[in-house]
């Protein structure tokens, strides 16, 4: 019996697994910047950078100054945040020699007219529209770069469906835009970066970094994606077997007595809910595995409690071993199984996990 209610296990073995085939597939020149924002997509963003500053990465992004000061106790490689920082963060930033995405000509004159010399790279915008200088207006971007010019070490685009081959016409529209701007201003000597992970895999173009994320930790970009073989998901949640009853025909499980059983049952209670992460939409829909075998979900999941059906399935007691993501004899579920079944992504799956579960690393 365990002494754990319920816990994160992170394989670093197979992050720098996953680091070596990704870059495997890379060309020659291009260079590995790690995505860590939110907290390593859940997986710990110290212990996922050190271990892999000691690969030899040295370019990091996250999403904003907290995240960047976090990261920075453990690397002294670039960090750019790729969204938006206060401007009277300008000397933090500084401070902590922090790379800052310029977000539009208007931020850019309000962070850099404070004097301070802050690092900088400016957003493209070649079609997702959320935040980047307008690429259809090539000449503008030209303009408004080289007026920063001095302050800036790099600029990039997101490429908003490289994970999609229906839409692959729209990310080569994507890339191009993104050239013909970087192209106006080649003398200037920039690094210019596009590719994501779905875009380093699928598509082919100048890049300076491939920006590695989702991939990264194991999991795909869309469901339908396929990764390189050996690319495994880094992250496993387990928890335990806090009770386990005998139920009769018509007896009905959980709040709003969702559900009904139809004749005897055994079902066991698993100390993990909402509050930890593990999404209500799961309710009578989703299943753990237990002994090897999948335990469906009866009932709606509750903030910390959830009930499972261990109907047949041997040796199931006070403290025996749940699998919410990750394997058990010869079956496995992922996060993107469990995005899958109620229509999200597995991005939000692993970066929902509550702080109250607690991480464990292991090599």
């Amino acid at each position: 019996m365990t002494g754990k209610r319920s816990w994160i296990e992170i394989d670093l073995c197979q992050l720098k697994k996953n680091y070596g085939i990704y870059k495997s597939f890379q060309p020659e020149g291009r260079g590995i910047m790690a995505v860590v924002k939110a907290d390593a997509y859940g997986h710990g963003d110290t212990e996922v950078s050190a271990e892999l500053s000691s690969l030899g990465v040295d370019h990091f992004a996250v999403s904003n100054i907290d995240e960047a000061l976090h990261v920075r106790r453990v690397t002294d490689g670039e960090i750019l945040i790729l969204g938006y920082t206060p401007v009277d963060k300008a000397g933090e930033l500084v401070e902590n020699n922090i790379t800052q995405t310029l977000l539009s000509e208007e931020y850019a004159e309000m962070l850099l007219g404070t004097g301070l010399p802050v690092r900088c790279q400016f957003a493209i915008d070649t079609g997702m529209r959320r935040i980047g200088l307008n690429a259809d207006h090539p000449e503008e971007c030209e303009r408004v770069i080289r007026k920063y010019s001095d302050r800036l070490t790099g600029l990039f685009t997101h490429l908003c469906v490289a994970d999609t081959p229906s839409q692959d016409a729209f990310t080569d529209e994507q890339i191009g835009k993104f050239r013909a701007v970087c192209e106006r201003v080649a003398d200037l000597g920039l690094s210019c970066h596009c590719m994501n992970s779905a875009g380093g895999l699928r598509h082919t173009a100048d890049s300076s970094f491939v920006r590695l994320g989702i991939v990264l930790y194991g999991l795909k970009p869309d469901y339908e994606n396929e990764l390189p073989e050996g690319i495994a998901p880094v992250l496993s949640w387990k928890s335990v077997v806090s009770m386990v009853k005998e139920i009769k025909a018509g007896d009905t499980v959980g709040y709003g007595r969702t559900f009904a059983a139809e004749g005897n049952m055994t079902v066991a209670t698993i100390p993990t809910g909402y509050a930890d992460g593990y999404s209500r939409l799961l309710s009578n829909k989703g299943y753990v595995l237990v002994n090897g075998r999948k335990a469906p979900i009866v009932g709606r999941v509750c903030m910390d409690q959830m009930t499972v059906d261990v109907t047949g399935i041997p040796d199931v007691d006070i403290g025996t071993q749940v699998v919410l993501i990750g394997g058990s004899g010869d079956k496995t579920i992922t996060a993107d199984d469990l995005a899958h079944m109620y229509g999200t992504i597995g991005y939000e799956i692993v970066c929902g996990i509550n702080k109250r579960v607690k991480r464990e690393f292991l090599r």
